[in-house]
């Protein structure tokens, strides 16, 4: 599983770095407009104060490097300024320097710190977001059964480690049972409901042998996730989490369940098709839109040898700077890596190239492999009669 954050050119948070450029500029600003001052008639208005706290400013959004230069450009008006006037015989102009000069090591100081211990916080935070991310998102097992399995989650925010987007593969007794998703919405919300439907997900592969049943079970869980934002009214009106359930046993087809997700692509002797369904399901937790009876699991073929991609809207949607989406079906035709991990290794940077290293939504893909009929097996996990796991068992992995 590969797992990665997003560029510093993501879209999200584009806005904070423009005001944070522009904060950063404010103190050579004010060291120009002393400058100009200096050389001006105006001379005569005293500007050694001003320049003075032009470091400490500075030390507030730059690191030591920022701060330093700030210091430096300050010293240079007083220089130019005593030059230019004659002032050097006085002791102003070296009262001046002295307390620059105070004040600029002390700013140079306190930068250094405060970089210190927002990059220890941040490394903090970091941790925790990455055993988040492995309770959450779980490496995906390379070798599932009849199927090879590789999966890649990146996050469209630099900085960001997980969000609305989720996946799970597991094997069962059933076969081996896959779903992607992707929450409506961002922040805490979402990675509450992603981990409220990979909770029910995790538990009902190993009992439910209808797939349906077990989209249901994710259904109800999205539903008592959104009952429960009672402080977030929009968030409970409008929450919903589109999926993909799929489900490859002995036989050479894989059966789905989509639920309002783009469809999987299946890669078969060079050519990629989406598996579109025949009867369009709302997503989870919008279940009242249905007018008739449920439709059951679509049956496609999948043979050995094809690849099954599925994905979240982050990839298909994605696009560069002409705005043109990212062509996912001719990109996974192009890939001429072998194995799992190295084809959506290729695909990710592809992706990456086309939109620049500039992310504006996450992107979360598992991409399974057939494997011939003769091909060893693997083992299946313990379960007792009734089909849950035994007690000290693996997820079904």
């Amino acid at each position: 599983m590969r797992w990665l954050r997003g560029s510093p050119g993501s879209a999200a948070g584009g806005h904070g770095r423009v005001l944070l450029r522009v904060e950063q500029c404010v103190p050579f600003a004010v060291v120009l407009v002393g400058l100009g001052i200096e050389l001006s008639p105006a001379h005569f208005v005293y500007t050694g104060p001003l320049l003075t706290a032009m470091p400490p400013l500075a030390a507030l959004t730059m690191g030591p490097v920022g701060t330093l230069s700030a210091a430096t450009g300050a010293l240079a008006v007083t220089s130019t300024s005593a030059t230019l006037h004659h002032s050097w015989a006085g002791e102003q102009v070296y009262s001046n320097m002295l307390g620059l000069f105070v004040v600029s090591i002390a700013s140079v100081t306190i930068s250094n710190l405060m970089r210190t211990r927002r990059k220890n916080e941040l490394d903090q935070i970091r941790r925790i977001a990455e055993a988040a991310q492995l309770v959450l998102l779980r490496p995906v097992c390379p070798r599932l059964g009849p199927l090879r399995a590789a999966s890649i989650y990146l996050a469209a925010e630099a900085g960001a480690q997980i969000g609305g987007d989720l996946y799970e593969a597991v094997q069962t007794r059933y076969g081996v049972r896959m779903i992607v998703g992707d929450v409506r919405g961002k922040g805490l919300p979402a990675v509450q409901a992603a981990a409220a439907v990979l909770g029910a997900f995790r538990e009902t592969v190993h009992y439910e042998r209808d797939l349906v049943e077990v989209t249901d079970h994710c259904a109800a869980a999205v539903r008592r996730e959104c009952a429960g934002a009672i402080h977030d009214e929009e968030y409970r009106t409008e929450c919903f989490v589109t999926t993909i359930v799929a489900q490859v046993s002995s036989t050479s087809e894989v059966e789905l369940v989509n639920r309002g997700h783009p469809p999987p692509l299946l890669l078969h002797e060079g050519r990629a098709r989406p598996l579109a369904p025949r009867v369009p399901m709302p997503p989870l937790g919008l279940e009242d839109l249905l007018s008739g009876p449920r439709a059951g699991p679509e049956r496609h073929p999948f043979a050995p040898g094809d690849r099954l991609l599925l994905h979240t809207d982050g990839v298909v949607e994605a696009r560069d700077s002409s705005d043109i989406f990212f062509p996912l079906p001719e990109a996974m035709e192009a890939v001429r890596a072998h194995g799992p991990e190295e084809f959506l290794e290729e695909l990710h940077q592809r992706l990456l190239r086309h939109t620049e290293d500039s992310l504006a939504d996450d992107v979360a893909m598992i991409l399974v492999d057939r494997l011939p009929e003769d091909a060893e097996p693997c083992p299946q996990p313990a379960t007792d009669g009734a089909g849950s796991r035994r007690a000290g068992g693996g997820e079904g992995r």
